[in-house]
């Protein structure tokens, strides 16, 4: 039988995450599911089902019915897998929450999603506040599930459970993105599982398949890729104990040898920086070959790189923001195994897809399987226009917010994504910037303040940077690296003389680079790192312009986009 006829026939019977769960622990009992890369808590697709049931038994007892929300509040583990499934199969409600939030966040994803029922690592425990631990029935430590608070009147072991349905809710998952408020996104099962059979039609995985975990589990991207698509395929995902440091990050690819990894560009553009870059300009050799014999260099440089993955790649997928357009050609020409998407927390995420071998430089791909995608608004001058999507992985709408729901979903059920985009003969899209940070220049010319900074943190020093508008003018704030710039030099004259030169350096390098609309008129330097989303994209509301007002607000900036 051939694997797309045999996805189409899993596809058939898992149309509920509850369905996924029967499934995968039974078909794959004896094999592995999850572990820790040193072997610790780990389970096998039996013993993760045995568990499960057990917490999902020990909540009903207190009285969590289907219907009910349980929220997550926990870094990367096998654990946090556990505590999925002992929710959503019986009908109840999980809301993940991410890892970085801080204690007001996490106060109000609990308050508006009147959740019940919360499990969090240790880690996290402080964001819990004493109010709100008090109106919580259940709090569990993840990592043992044992109590660290239970309401005992509760225990009424009327916590009934019902079969889900494909357009049950699933979860709420909130996002400030990078427009500031927070939206309680709400998915059905049939979202998260469109998403899973795109995703084997994407890229074919099987029981062999392993999976290194280093994106939040939390956010939708590594949710439906790298936690759900891997229960459907029967493979087995690695956590990390520590934060993904490129030392430890290197360690773990070395002992699992993954096949498969999501990641963001922020994490292979460092690679590229840090590793890439300079061992080809030390040596005199792959200096020549640069300049000689490009080829071979590409293809011995993309040896190194892959090697020093584990060696067994095959599926390198990079989404939620826009990849670094040299270093998207580098790994093109290295033929490293990477893939693009571009999606949505709002679409369960994928829109489109570039696969590997099917990328082209600055391309966010095609629609996703079983997924619609048009522009509307189009320019005729330009070919651009917004980003529609429409199909089974669009959300239910935003959690008690009908308002903001009915402000993106059209009655024939197209979901606005705010993103400007063109698209090719061969049916490519290539996304140009968001609506809502778009700058309309002094003649009425748009601006894409995405396109300029791709420019600038390809100056030398750059480490990242974002673009606003003051007074008419464009302004870029430049985050230099730490060893590029030294904000502890002894001589303060020195330190200022140094950094005009930078400044002025940046802006030669880029306006000599971008079109006359897009030059910039001063440089800022900023000392610390931007604040920024799950997928390491810059909280741009947090940077506001010289009047004080905060950037344009849209759907959910949770991307995960080219």
């Amino acid at each position: 039988m051939g694997y797309r006829r045999k996805v189409r026939k899993k596809a058939l019977v898992v149309t509920t995450l509850g369905r996924l769960f029967d499934y995968c622990t039974s078909t794959f009992a004896k094999r592995m599911l999850s572990q820790y890369v040193d072997g610790s808590q780990s389970y096998t697709y039996d013993q993760f089902r045995h568990k499960c049931l057990d917490l999902s038994r020990m909540l009903s007892r207190f009285g969590i019915r289907a219907g009910d929300k349980v929220a997550i509040l926990s870094q990367n583990m096998p654990n946090w897998t556990v505590a999925m499934f002992a929710t959503v199969p019986a009908g109840r409600v999980f809301v993940p929450i991410l890892p970085d939030s801080s204690e007001s966040e996490v106060t109000n994803i609990l308050t508006h999603s009147d959740a019940r029922v919360l499990f969090i690592s240790q880690k996290q425990r402080s964001k819990l506040s004493d109010e709100m631990l008090s109106r919580l029935t259940l709090v569990i430590d993840i990592e043992t599930f044992e109590f660290i608070k239970k309401d005992d009147s509760a225990y009424t072991c009327e916590g009934w459970t019902k079969e889900t349905q494909p357009d049950d809710l699933a979860a709420i998952i909130y996002t400030s993105g990078t427009s500031g408020t927070a939206k309680g996104v709400m998915l059905s099962h049939r979202n998260l599982c469109q998403n899973i059979v795109a995703a084997a039609y994407a890229q074919p995985a099987g029981k062999k398949d392993r999976w290194l975990s280093i994106l939040p589990m939390s956010h939708t991207y590594e949710m439906a890729f790298s936690v759900l698509y891997p229960l459907f395929a029967g493979g087995c995902v690695y956590y990390l104990h520590k934060p993904p440091t490129p030392s430890v990050l290197m360690a773990a690819m070395k002992q699992v040898r993954p096949t498969i990894m999501c990641t963001v560009p922020l994490i292979i553009e460092k690679v590229y920086k840090s590793n890439v870059v300079p061992t080809i300009s030390r040596s005199r050799i792959l200096s020549w070959m640069r300049d000689h014999m490009p080829r071979l260099l590409y293809w011995l440089v993309g040896r190194r790189l892959y090697k020093s993955f584990g060696g067994k790649l095959r599926f390198f997928g990079i989404g939620g923001s826009k990849v670094d357009p040299i270093v998207e050609e580098f790994l093109l020409k290295a033929r490293f195994p990477y893939a693009i998407g571009y999606g949505m927390t709002e679409t369960a995420p994928l829109i489109t897809n570039a696969c590997v071998g099917k990328t082209v430089v600055g391309s966010i791909g095609v629609p996703a399987y079983n997924v619609e995608v048009a522009l509307q608004n189009v320019n005729p001058q330009t070919g651009e226009g917004e980003i529609i999507v429409r199909g089974d992985n669009v959300m239910l709408g935003y959690y008690k917010d009908p308002e903001r729901t009915r402000s993106v979903l059209t009655d024939e059920g197209w979901l606005r994504t705010n993103d400007l985009a063109s698209v090719d003969a061969k049916g490519r899209y290539y996304i140009k910037g968001r609506l809502g940070n778009m700058i309309v220049g002094a003649s009425g010319e748009n601006i894409y303040p995405e396109e300029i900074e791709q420019v600038i943190n390809a100056a030398e020093g750059v480490n990242e940077s974002l673009v606003m508008q003051r007074d008419g003018r464009l302004v870029a704030l430049v985050k230099f690296d730490d060893d590029f710039l030294s904000w502890d030099q002894e001589s303060e004259d020195k330190f200022f003389e140094k950094l005009q030169a930078r400044q002025q350096a940046v802006m030669d390098f880029v306006n000599k680079r971008v079109g006359k609309q897009s030059k910039i008129s001063e440089v800022e330097v900023v000392k610390d790192p931007f604040e920024k989303t799950a997928t390491q994209k810059i909280r741009r509301f947090k940077y506001k312009d010289a009047h004080g007002e905060d950037l344009h607000e849209g759907p959910s900036d949770e991307k995960n986009k080219d």
